[in-house]
Protein backbone atom coordinates (compact mmCIF):
# COMPACT_ATOMS: atom_id res chain seq x y z
CA UNK A 1 0.00 0.00 0.00
CA UNK A 2 1.76 3.26 -0.64
CA UNK A 3 1.09 6.17 1.01
CA UNK A 4 -0.10 9.38 -0.64
CA UNK A 5 1.71 12.39 2.17
CA UNK A 6 -0.37 15.56 2.22
CA UNK A 7 2.34 17.85 3.18
CA UNK A 8 5.28 19.23 1.51
CA UNK A 9 6.29 21.96 3.98
CA UNK A 10 6.75 21.82 7.26
CA UNK A 11 3.71 23.57 9.79
CA UNK A 12 6.67 24.54 12.67
CA UNK A 13 4.23 25.87 15.17
CA UNK A 14 1.29 23.79 14.64
CA UNK A 15 3.99 20.60 14.87
CA UNK A 16 5.39 21.82 18.21
CA UNK A 17 1.50 22.28 19.43
CA UNK A 18 1.33 18.60 18.05
CA UNK A 19 4.08 17.24 20.20
CA UNK A 20 2.69 18.72 23.11
CA UNK A 21 -0.10 16.94 22.92
CA UNK A 22 2.65 13.57 24.12
CA UNK A 23 4.02 15.83 26.80
CA UNK A 24 0.12 16.42 27.91
CA UNK A 25 -0.96 12.88 27.62
CA UNK A 26 1.76 12.01 29.84
CA UNK A 27 0.84 12.49 33.16
CA UNK A 28 -2.41 9.98 32.93
CA UNK A 29 0.31 7.47 31.52
CA UNK A 30 2.97 7.57 34.02
CA UNK A 31 0.68 9.05 37.21
CA UNK A 32 -2.52 7.02 36.10
CA UNK A 33 -2.30 3.74 34.33
CA UNK A 34 1.57 2.82 35.19
CA UNK A 35 2.88 3.96 38.49
CA UNK A 36 1.12 5.42 41.40
CA UNK A 37 -2.52 4.84 40.93
CA UNK A 38 -2.20 0.64 40.22
CA UNK A 39 0.16 0.84 43.22
CA UNK A 40 -2.16 2.80 45.26
CA UNK A 41 -5.04 0.70 44.50
CA UNK A 42 -3.20 -2.68 45.01
CA UNK A 43 -1.63 -1.49 48.11
CA UNK A 44 -4.44 1.05 49.60
CA UNK A 45 -8.05 -0.47 48.35
CA UNK A 46 -7.52 -4.29 47.30
CA UNK A 47 -7.47 -6.80 50.15
CA UNK A 48 -3.64 -7.74 48.64
CA UNK A 49 -0.98 -7.28 45.76
CA UNK A 50 -2.31 -10.52 43.98
CA UNK A 51 -6.39 -9.78 43.91
CA UNK A 52 -4.68 -6.22 42.98
CA UNK A 53 -3.04 -7.05 40.01
CA UNK A 54 -5.89 -9.65 39.30
CA UNK A 55 -8.88 -7.02 39.65
CA UNK A 56 -6.75 -4.33 37.49
CA UNK A 57 -5.97 -6.30 34.77
CA UNK A 58 -9.46 -7.58 34.30
CA UNK A 59 -10.43 -3.65 34.19
CA UNK A 60 -7.82 -2.92 31.97
CA UNK A 61 -8.46 -6.05 29.57
CA UNK A 62 -12.56 -4.80 29.31
CA UNK A 63 -11.07 -1.34 28.47
CA UNK A 64 -8.83 -2.82 25.88
CA UNK A 65 -11.43 -4.86 24.51
CA UNK A 66 -13.53 -1.30 24.16
CA UNK A 67 -10.99 0.60 22.29
CA UNK A 68 -10.00 -2.43 19.82
CA UNK A 69 -14.23 -2.53 18.92
CA UNK A 70 -14.75 1.04 18.63
CA UNK A 71 -11.33 2.83 17.23
CA UNK A 72 -11.79 1.89 13.40
CA UNK A 73 -15.46 2.72 13.31
CA UNK A 74 -14.09 6.16 14.93
CA UNK A 75 -11.35 6.31 12.95
CA UNK A 76 -13.50 5.29 9.50
CA UNK A 77 -16.53 8.04 10.71
CA UNK A 78 -13.57 10.93 10.55
CA UNK A 79 -12.08 9.99 7.45
CA UNK A 80 -15.83 10.21 5.67
CA UNK A 81 -17.54 13.06 8.15
CA UNK A 82 -13.94 15.00 8.71
CA UNK A 83 -14.53 15.65 12.56
CA UNK A 84 -10.98 14.76 13.87
CA UNK A 85 -10.85 17.54 15.90
CA UNK A 86 -13.75 17.45 17.26
CA UNK A 87 -13.16 13.71 18.61
CA UNK A 88 -9.60 14.97 19.75
CA UNK A 89 -11.33 17.34 21.89
CA UNK A 90 -14.20 15.36 23.23
CA UNK A 91 -12.24 11.75 24.12
CA UNK A 92 -9.69 14.62 25.88
CA UNK A 93 -12.75 16.11 27.92
CA UNK A 94 -13.67 12.76 28.90
CA UNK A 95 -10.34 11.60 30.18
CA UNK A 96 -9.51 14.87 32.50
CA UNK A 97 -12.68 14.45 33.83
CA UNK A 98 -12.55 10.96 34.88
CA UNK A 99 -8.89 11.65 35.76
CA UNK A 100 -10.01 14.42 38.01
CA UNK A 101 -12.61 12.13 39.35
CA UNK A 102 -10.53 9.54 41.01
CA UNK A 103 -9.46 12.65 44.26
CA UNK A 104 -13.05 10.15 45.26
CA UNK A 105 -11.09 7.32 45.39
CA UNK A 106 -10.70 7.17 49.56
CA UNK A 107 -8.49 4.57 50.81
CA UNK A 108 -11.73 2.44 51.45
CA UNK A 109 -12.24 -1.04 50.11
CA UNK A 110 -15.80 -0.43 48.84
CA UNK A 111 -14.45 1.97 46.42
CA UNK A 112 -12.66 -0.76 44.44
CA UNK A 113 -15.53 -0.46 41.33
CA UNK A 114 -15.66 3.30 41.71
CA UNK A 115 -11.52 3.38 41.34
CA UNK A 116 -11.60 0.48 38.44
CA UNK A 117 -14.50 2.31 36.62
CA UNK A 118 -13.02 5.74 36.49
CA UNK A 119 -9.63 4.12 35.44
CA UNK A 120 -11.04 2.29 32.33
CA UNK A 121 -13.03 5.26 31.20
CA UNK A 122 -10.06 7.67 31.10
CA UNK A 123 -7.78 4.85 29.24
CA UNK A 124 -10.86 4.49 26.79
CA UNK A 125 -11.05 7.60 26.14
CA UNK A 126 -6.98 8.66 25.85
CA UNK A 127 -6.35 5.65 23.95
CA UNK A 128 -9.17 6.65 20.99
CA UNK A 129 -8.35 10.37 21.08
CA UNK A 130 -4.83 9.24 20.11
CA UNK A 131 -6.43 7.77 16.94
CA UNK A 132 -7.29 11.04 15.69
CA UNK A 133 -3.72 12.56 16.81
CA UNK A 134 -1.24 10.32 14.92
CA UNK A 135 -3.38 11.17 12.16
CA UNK A 136 -2.34 14.61 12.65
CA UNK A 137 0.96 13.90 12.01
CA UNK A 138 0.73 13.42 7.79
CA UNK A 139 -0.68 16.88 7.52
CA UNK A 140 1.91 18.62 9.12
CA UNK A 141 5.29 17.26 8.98
CA UNK A 142 7.45 16.35 5.75
CA UNK A 143 8.11 12.55 4.39
CA UNK A 144 11.55 12.71 5.60
CA UNK A 145 11.06 13.93 8.71
CA UNK A 146 8.02 11.87 9.86
CA UNK A 147 10.47 9.62 11.93
CA UNK A 148 11.80 12.49 14.02
CA UNK A 149 8.90 14.32 14.54
CA UNK A 150 7.39 11.12 15.95
CA UNK A 151 10.12 10.37 17.70
CA UNK A 152 10.66 13.84 19.62
CA UNK A 153 7.08 13.71 20.31
CA UNK A 154 7.49 10.57 22.23
CA UNK A 155 10.26 11.90 23.37
CA UNK A 156 8.67 14.87 24.84
CA UNK A 157 5.93 12.69 26.32
CA UNK A 158 8.28 10.95 28.37
CA UNK A 159 9.79 13.89 29.77
CA UNK A 160 6.62 15.22 30.67
CA UNK A 161 6.14 12.30 32.64
CA UNK A 162 9.22 12.82 34.11
CA UNK A 163 8.22 16.34 34.80
CA UNK A 164 5.28 15.03 36.38
CA UNK A 165 6.45 12.75 38.43
CA UNK A 166 9.15 14.69 39.67
CA UNK A 167 6.49 17.33 40.59
CA UNK A 168 4.18 14.68 42.28
CA UNK A 169 6.83 13.12 44.22
CA UNK A 170 8.55 16.36 45.46
CA UNK A 171 5.13 18.83 45.89
CA UNK A 172 2.86 16.00 47.08
CA UNK A 173 3.97 12.59 47.98
CA UNK A 174 7.03 13.16 49.91
CA UNK A 175 6.14 17.07 50.58
CA UNK A 176 6.34 17.13 54.85
CA UNK A 177 4.01 18.67 55.96
CA UNK A 178 2.37 18.29 52.95
CA UNK A 179 0.62 21.08 51.25
CA UNK A 180 -2.40 22.70 51.01
CA UNK A 181 -3.49 20.85 54.49
CA UNK A 182 -3.67 17.76 52.81
CA UNK A 183 -4.71 14.20 55.42
CA UNK A 184 -2.15 11.69 54.85
CA UNK A 185 -4.63 9.26 56.74
CA UNK A 186 -6.80 9.67 53.86
CA UNK A 187 -4.24 9.52 51.31
CA UNK A 188 -4.70 12.91 50.18
CA UNK A 189 -1.22 13.56 49.23
CA UNK A 190 -1.64 10.31 46.67
CA UNK A 191 -4.47 11.38 45.82
CA UNK A 192 -4.00 15.06 44.86
CA UNK A 193 -1.70 13.71 42.19
CA UNK A 194 -4.53 12.63 39.84
CA UNK A 195 -5.82 16.48 40.28
CA UNK A 196 -2.17 17.25 38.82
CA UNK A 197 -2.39 14.94 36.00
CA UNK A 198 -6.16 16.15 35.05
CA UNK A 199 -4.83 19.64 35.21
CA UNK A 200 -1.62 18.89 33.25
CA UNK A 201 -4.03 17.33 30.52
CA UNK A 202 -6.03 19.87 29.83
CA UNK A 203 -3.34 22.73 30.34
CA UNK A 204 -1.26 21.22 27.64
CA UNK A 205 -3.11 19.88 25.40
CA UNK A 206 -4.96 22.87 24.33
CA UNK A 207 -2.66 24.59 22.08
CA UNK A 208 -2.92 21.32 20.04
CA UNK A 209 -6.77 21.60 20.01
CA UNK A 210 -6.57 25.31 19.58
CA UNK A 211 -3.95 25.67 16.53
CA UNK A 212 -4.40 22.55 14.44
CA UNK A 213 -7.48 22.02 12.07
CA UNK A 214 -9.22 19.36 10.42
CA UNK A 215 -7.97 19.34 6.56
CA UNK A 216 -10.51 20.56 4.13
CA UNK A 217 -10.22 16.90 2.25
CA UNK A 218 -11.25 15.89 5.22
CA UNK A 219 -14.98 17.11 5.51
CA UNK A 220 -17.21 15.20 2.46
CA UNK A 221 -20.47 17.79 3.22
CA UNK A 222 -22.48 14.82 4.63
CA UNK A 223 -23.45 14.14 7.87
CA UNK A 224 -25.52 11.95 10.40
CA UNK A 225 -26.52 8.10 9.13
CA UNK A 226 -24.83 8.41 5.74
CA UNK A 227 -21.88 9.10 7.28
CA UNK A 228 -21.56 6.31 9.86
CA UNK A 229 -23.30 3.81 6.96
CA UNK A 230 -20.20 5.05 4.77
CA UNK A 231 -17.99 3.98 7.26
CA UNK A 232 -19.08 1.07 8.01
CA UNK A 233 -18.84 0.30 4.26
CA UNK A 234 -14.99 1.87 3.67
CA UNK A 235 -14.09 -0.54 7.63
CA UNK A 236 -15.25 -3.66 5.77
CA UNK A 237 -13.32 -2.60 2.49
CA UNK A 238 -9.95 -2.19 4.36
CA UNK A 239 -10.37 -4.83 6.40
CA UNK A 240 -10.96 -7.30 3.15
CA UNK A 241 -8.09 -5.02 1.52
CA UNK A 242 -5.76 -5.88 4.35
CA UNK A 243 -5.82 -9.65 3.61
CA UNK A 244 -4.34 -8.95 0.12
CA UNK A 245 -1.82 -6.18 1.88
CA UNK A 246 0.71 -8.96 3.71
CA UNK A 247 3.08 -6.53 4.39
CA UNK A 248 0.30 -4.42 6.35
CA UNK A 249 -1.32 -7.01 7.59
CA UNK A 250 2.11 -8.61 9.06
CA UNK A 251 2.55 -5.34 10.50
CA UNK A 252 -0.43 -4.96 12.17
CA UNK A 253 0.22 -8.42 13.92
CA UNK A 254 3.41 -7.56 14.87
CA UNK A 255 2.14 -4.31 16.42
CA UNK A 256 -0.65 -6.41 18.08
CA UNK A 257 1.91 -8.51 20.03
CA UNK A 258 4.17 -5.18 20.73
CA UNK A 259 2.11 -3.47 22.38
CA UNK A 260 0.08 -6.13 23.83
CA UNK A 261 3.42 -6.76 25.79
CA UNK A 262 4.51 -3.04 26.53
CA UNK A 263 0.58 -2.65 27.50
CA UNK A 264 1.01 -5.65 30.19
CA UNK A 265 4.53 -4.54 31.15
CA UNK A 266 3.19 -1.31 32.24
CA UNK A 267 -0.07 -2.27 33.37
CA UNK A 268 1.80 -4.27 36.19
CA UNK A 269 4.75 -2.44 36.03
CA UNK A 270 4.00 -0.59 39.67
CA UNK A 271 2.39 -4.11 40.84
CA UNK A 272 5.33 -6.02 40.00
CA UNK A 273 7.54 -3.64 42.46
CA UNK A 274 5.07 -3.46 45.25
CA UNK A 275 4.66 -6.91 45.28
CA UNK A 276 7.51 -8.70 44.42
CA UNK A 277 10.55 -6.30 45.72
CA UNK A 278 8.19 -4.23 47.98
CA UNK A 279 8.30 -0.90 46.57
CA UNK A 280 6.04 1.79 48.50
CA UNK A 281 4.69 4.71 46.38
CA UNK A 282 7.87 6.86 46.67
CA UNK A 283 9.70 4.00 45.39
CA UNK A 284 7.34 3.72 42.48
CA UNK A 285 7.50 6.83 41.39
CA UNK A 286 11.32 7.13 41.77
CA UNK A 287 11.89 4.12 39.53
CA UNK A 288 9.08 5.97 37.04
CA UNK A 289 11.40 8.62 36.55
CA UNK A 290 14.44 7.04 35.88
CA UNK A 291 12.21 4.92 33.02
CA UNK A 292 10.43 7.93 31.77
CA UNK A 293 14.63 9.22 31.53
CA UNK A 294 15.63 6.36 29.69
CA UNK A 295 12.34 5.87 27.55
CA UNK A 296 13.37 9.76 26.58
CA UNK A 297 16.58 8.94 25.64
CA UNK A 298 16.03 6.27 23.23
CA UNK A 299 12.87 7.93 21.91
CA UNK A 300 14.49 10.89 20.83
CA UNK A 301 18.28 8.88 19.63
CA UNK A 302 16.07 6.73 17.52
CA UNK A 303 14.47 9.14 15.84
CA UNK A 304 17.17 9.62 13.37
CA UNK A 305 17.69 6.00 12.60
CA UNK A 306 14.22 6.35 11.77
CA UNK A 307 14.62 9.26 9.54
CA UNK A 308 17.90 7.61 7.65
CA UNK A 309 17.41 4.21 7.82
CA UNK A 310 13.60 3.76 8.19
CA UNK A 311 11.06 2.64 10.81
CA UNK A 312 11.02 -0.85 10.01
CA UNK A 313 14.79 -0.80 11.00
CA UNK A 314 13.87 1.33 14.17
CA UNK A 315 11.48 -1.05 15.24
CA UNK A 316 13.51 -4.24 14.57
CA UNK A 317 16.54 -3.19 16.87
CA UNK A 318 13.93 -2.04 19.35
CA UNK A 319 12.48 -5.30 19.98
CA UNK A 320 15.57 -6.77 19.70
CA UNK A 321 16.54 -4.46 22.94
CA UNK A 322 12.80 -5.44 24.57
CA UNK A 323 13.00 -9.15 24.26
CA UNK A 324 16.81 -8.81 26.18
CA UNK A 325 16.00 -6.51 28.91
CA UNK A 326 12.82 -7.95 29.40
CA UNK A 327 14.22 -11.44 30.19
CA UNK A 328 16.34 -9.98 32.22
CA UNK A 329 14.11 -7.84 34.46
CA UNK A 330 11.78 -10.90 34.96
CA UNK A 331 14.44 -12.86 36.44
CA UNK A 332 16.19 -9.84 38.58
CA UNK A 333 16.74 -11.55 41.69
CA UNK A 334 16.70 -8.19 43.88
CA UNK A 335 15.86 -4.52 43.91
CA UNK A 336 18.96 -2.89 42.44
CA UNK A 337 19.06 -5.85 39.50
CA UNK A 338 15.88 -4.42 39.23
CA UNK A 339 16.85 -0.96 39.25
CA UNK A 340 18.93 -1.36 36.05
CA UNK A 341 17.13 -3.86 33.82
CA UNK A 342 14.10 -1.56 34.22
CA UNK A 343 16.33 1.35 32.91
CA UNK A 344 17.74 0.10 30.32
CA UNK A 345 14.40 -1.74 28.86
CA UNK A 346 13.18 2.11 28.70
CA UNK A 347 15.48 2.89 26.07
CA UNK A 348 13.71 0.48 23.79
CA UNK A 349 10.15 1.61 24.69
CA UNK A 350 9.84 4.69 23.04
CA UNK A 351 11.20 3.94 19.47
CA UNK A 352 9.17 0.66 19.14
CA UNK A 353 5.91 2.97 19.65
CA UNK A 354 7.02 5.83 17.21
CA UNK A 355 8.54 4.31 14.74
CA UNK A 356 5.08 2.03 14.52
CA UNK A 357 3.43 5.59 13.87
CA UNK A 358 6.28 6.76 11.63
CA UNK A 359 5.45 3.79 9.39
CA UNK A 360 2.09 3.79 9.24
CA UNK A 361 2.31 7.45 8.12
CA UNK A 362 4.66 6.60 5.33
CA UNK A 363 2.93 3.74 4.19
CA UNK A 364 -0.95 4.89 4.23
CA UNK A 365 -2.93 6.75 1.53
CA UNK A 366 -3.98 9.88 3.01
CA UNK A 367 -7.55 9.61 2.27
CA UNK A 368 -7.77 6.45 4.89
CA UNK A 369 -5.42 7.96 7.25
CA UNK A 370 -8.10 7.94 10.33
CA UNK A 371 -8.93 4.75 9.25
CA UNK A 372 -6.25 2.70 9.40
CA UNK A 373 -4.68 4.76 12.46
CA UNK A 374 -7.89 3.26 14.36
CA UNK A 375 -6.98 -0.16 12.76
CA UNK A 376 -3.88 0.60 14.41
CA UNK A 377 -5.64 0.65 17.62
CA UNK A 378 -7.10 -1.67 17.00
CA UNK A 379 -4.13 -4.17 16.51
CA UNK A 380 -2.92 -2.40 19.86
CA UNK A 381 -6.02 -3.50 21.17
CA UNK A 382 -7.85 -6.31 19.85
CA UNK A 383 -5.97 -8.84 22.47
CA UNK A 384 -4.57 -6.26 25.17
CA UNK A 385 -7.38 -7.79 27.29
CA UNK A 386 -5.85 -10.91 26.73
CA UNK A 387 -2.24 -10.31 28.06
CA UNK A 388 -3.92 -9.03 31.14
CA UNK A 389 -6.54 -11.76 31.15
CA UNK A 390 -3.50 -13.90 31.32
CA UNK A 391 -1.25 -12.32 33.62
CA UNK A 392 -4.14 -12.13 36.28
CA UNK A 393 -5.05 -15.51 35.50
CA UNK A 394 -1.20 -16.72 35.86
CA UNK A 395 -1.05 -14.57 38.53
CA UNK A 396 -3.77 -15.94 40.69
CA UNK A 397 -2.93 -19.70 40.10
CA UNK A 398 0.55 -19.92 40.71
CA UNK A 399 0.81 -16.74 43.10
CA UNK A 400 3.94 -15.72 41.76
CA UNK A 401 4.31 -12.24 39.90
CA UNK A 402 6.66 -12.96 37.59
CA UNK A 403 5.07 -16.26 36.33
CA UNK A 404 2.28 -14.12 35.53
CA UNK A 405 4.32 -11.28 34.07
CA UNK A 406 6.43 -14.24 31.75
CA UNK A 407 3.60 -13.86 28.81
CA UNK A 408 5.28 -10.75 27.83
CA UNK A 409 8.16 -12.47 26.23
CA UNK A 410 6.63 -14.40 23.79
CA UNK A 411 4.74 -11.76 22.79
CA UNK A 412 7.61 -9.78 21.93
CA UNK A 413 9.06 -12.26 20.58
CA UNK A 414 6.59 -12.64 18.44
CA UNK A 415 6.31 -9.48 17.12
CA UNK A 416 9.85 -9.26 16.13
CA UNK A 417 9.36 -12.17 13.96
CA UNK A 418 6.30 -10.65 12.12
CA UNK A 419 8.20 -7.23 12.13
CA UNK A 420 11.19 -8.67 10.10
CA UNK A 421 8.78 -9.64 7.22
CA UNK A 422 6.97 -6.38 6.32
CA UNK A 423 8.16 -3.97 3.59
CA UNK A 424 10.83 -1.17 3.96
CA UNK A 425 9.34 1.63 4.23
CA UNK A 426 11.03 4.61 2.19
CA UNK A 427 12.23 7.77 4.41
CA UNK A 428 13.15 9.74 1.22
CA UNK A 429 15.94 12.14 0.38
CA UNK A 430 17.69 12.57 3.52
CA UNK A 431 16.72 14.93 5.64
CA UNK A 432 18.53 17.72 7.34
Amino acid sequence: MDATMSTTHERRGALIAWAFYDWATSAYAALIQTFLFPAYFARAIAPDAATGTAWWGNAMGIAGLTIAVSAPLLGAIADRGGHRRMFLALLTLINVLATAALWTVRPEADLALRALLLAGIGTVALELAFVFYNAQLGDLATPQRVGRWSGWAWGLGYLGGLACLLLALIGFVQADPPPFGLDPEAAEPVRATFLLAAGWTALFALPLLLMVRDPVRAATGRTGGFVVQAAFRDLWRSLRGLMRERSLLRFFLGRLLLIDGLTTVFAFGGLFAAGTFGFDERSVLLFAIVLNLTSAVGAIGFAWLDDHLGARSAMIWSLIGLLLTGSALLLAPDARSFWVWGALLGIFVGPAQAASRSYLVRMAPAAQRNELFGLMAFSGKATTFLGPFLVAALTAASGSQRIGLSVVLFMFAGALLLTAGIATDRPGPKAR
